[in-house]
């Protein structure tokens, strides 16, 4: 069957007639800001006390666009006799979001939780030099992380909270013990003193 001339004509026109009655949903930005899903990749956000300057981020980054320097400290021994340790101390921690494509896989590799996506996309700017944030930008974009989701009620308690609960309740067992003791200490076994064996009882006091 030959097609009808102009039918394609009459099924855009019949698209464009449903389009103009159903209500806009044009959003008002930036008068009104979106509502973003809680899981957004908007900017990452570096909790800087969690860092061990392990350098998987800056590996694993396909773009190359995490730059971290850092020196080692002699940390004393915590006993006498013991040995001294060394630590690496962050002195720079850098992301360039000119070059970063928001993969993510600088927070997955990261063993301690110092990367974090924050939902913020607002932070153009007109030197493409600043896109290149430090660390104590990168720590202000912290504040701006959604809390994570809750726990399902029914789910098992993580092994770390009920060590830490069992060992919380154990110091207040014995706490609560010490108080309850009598500020002399526990009496002898043979009661208050003069009551022992070799003690004289009453009436006898003076009679050999």
């Amino acid at each position: 069957m030959a097609p009808i001339p102009g039918a394609g004509l009459a099924k855009g026109l019949a698209v464009t007639l449903r389009t103009m009655t159903r209500k806009t949903v044009t959003e008002q930005y930036p008068d009104v800001q979106p509502e973003l899903p809680p899981r957004t990749r908007g900017v990452i956000g570096l909790f800087e006390e969690n860092c061990t300057v392990c350098m998987l981020c800056a590996r694993e980054c396909p773009d190359w666009c995490i730059y971290i320097d850092s020196h080692k400290e002699t940390v004393p021994a915590a006993v006498e006799g013991g040995r001294e340790r060394s630590r690496n101390v962050l002195d720079r921690f850098a992301i360039d979001f000119a070059l970063c494509m928001y993969c993510g896989i600088c927070i997955e590799v990261c063993p301690f939780d110092a990367l974090f996506w924050s939902p913020e996309f607002e932070y153009a700017e007109t030197d493409i030099h600043e896109l290149t944030h430090e660390r104590d930008r990168l720590r202000e974009w912290m504040w701006t992380v959604p809390a994570p989701p809750a726990l399902d009620p029914a789910a098992e308690e993580p092994k770390e909270l009920a060590a830490a609960r069992k060992a919380a309740d154990k110091l207040a067992a014995a706490q609560a013990a010490a108080l309850e003791e009598p500020p002399g200490g526990p009496e002898a076994p043979g009661g208050p003193e003069g009551s022992g064996p070799g003690a004289p009882g009453p009436g006898q006091e003076g009679s050999a």
